[in-house]
């Protein structure tokens, strides 16, 4: 569902000229350098115009618990409907793989999809799991290591999108594989999502990838899967704004913000904003930001895929397109790619 993009090329409200109060040169270098990456990303991505953050910063400790929350909803079809198809298709996968083999997941979260896939593998020898929130991702893998005694579990606390060496294979293993669940590819641009694939055929050559993979389907089942009745998702959204008034110093009103999410069919993809309910002024680490109604922050996309699409994503990326697995109604799909 998620990870990281740039600025919507759809908004809300038309874009309008750069309202930002200013801020002493001497100031504001002294404030650059003492805001994290995050907020840095987040001054400006709220300088921009259409105002834009990558959603990779969603995943905090509360944002990443939300999501999980976000992942037992009966209106979001693509986690249950994935782990089925690992569940059912476990031995088909297993076989591609082979014995004694190195997983690397990326964007990990909270370790629950890779279960099935490692009780499938021939005596897995190591997993490598990526993901930004390193305190989420050290209590999720110490739950693992107490689960898979056997297994070499070395959690990496990084973004994944950017270029990062990896330990070297142990002696004996086998393949290195990449693990990729999710559908967490469409939330790239398109020139985003080859970069990443190219990356990631590089860092498993002789290996390959597991990926999984969204697919275009009814409109109507996409705004549910984004729109849900207890308003989880909203709440995951609206913690980023929460997360910028904890770290940033910023005074963001989550009432006078709300969540929207609608599918752009002519991109194929669900966008992801928030939009801001009247005409407000936000200040981060002193500076000034001036909101009109109806004004957005876009957060999120995510690209839904053919199969045939994704086939030629990855073969472009250098990768060779093997077996695919699908559920009966075609909503979801997890690809084979050797690297």
């Amino acid at each position: 569902m998620r990870n990281p993009s740039s600025s919507s090329s759809f908004s809300f409200a038309a874009a309008q000229p750069q309202q930002r109060q200013p801020v002493a040169p001497a100031a504001a270098e002294k404030n650059a350098a003492l805001l994290s990456e995050f907020g840095r990303e987040m001054q400006a991505g709220l300088a921009r115009r259409p105002r834009s953050i990558s959603p990779k910063y969603f995943y905090d400790a509360a944002g990443s618990q939300l999501f999980d929350r976000i992942c037992e909803l009966p209106e979001y079809y693509p986690t249950r409907t994935e782990l089925r198809i690992l569940g059912e298709c476990a031995g088909e996968i297993a076989a591609q793989v082979g014995p004694g083999a190195e997983i690397v997941e990326f964007g990990a979260g909270s370790l629950t999809k890779v279960r099935l896939l490692l009780d499938a593998l021939e005596a897995p020898r190591r997993y490598l799991p990526i993901d930004i929130s390193g305190e989420h991702l050290a209590a999720a893998a110490e739950r693992l290591r107490a689960d898979y005694p056997q297994l070499a579990v070395q959690p990496i606390a990084a973004d994944y999108t950017m270029p990062l060496v990896l330990p070297a294979p142990l002696a004996g293993a086998g393949k290195r594989v990449g693990f990729f669940p999710g559908s967490t590819i469409g939330n790239f641009e398109p020139d985003e999502a080859l970069a990443f694939l190219q990356l990631a055929a590089r860092m498993l050559r002789g290996g390959g990838l597991l990926i999984g993979v969204d697919l275009v389907k009814d409109p109507g089942r996409l705004h549910a899967a984004y729109n849900d009745a207890q308003g989880v998702t909203a709440a995951f959204n609206l913690n980023l704004l929460r997360r910028a008034n904890a770290e940033l110093d910023a005074n963001f009103d989550l009432e006078g913000f709300a969540h929207a999410a609608f599918y752009n069919a002519p991109k194929q993809r669900i966008e992801m904003h928030l939009v801001s309910r009247r005409d407000q002024i936000v200040s981060l680490n002193g500076e000034r930001f001036a909101f009109e109604e109806g004004e957005t922050i876009h957060t999120e996309y995510s690209h839904k895929f053919t199969v045939e699409g994704l086939r030629a994503l990855a073969v472009k990326a250098g990768f060779r397109p093997g077996a695919v697995w699908t559920d009966p109604e075609r909503l979801f799909s997890v690809h084979w790619l050797g690297a």
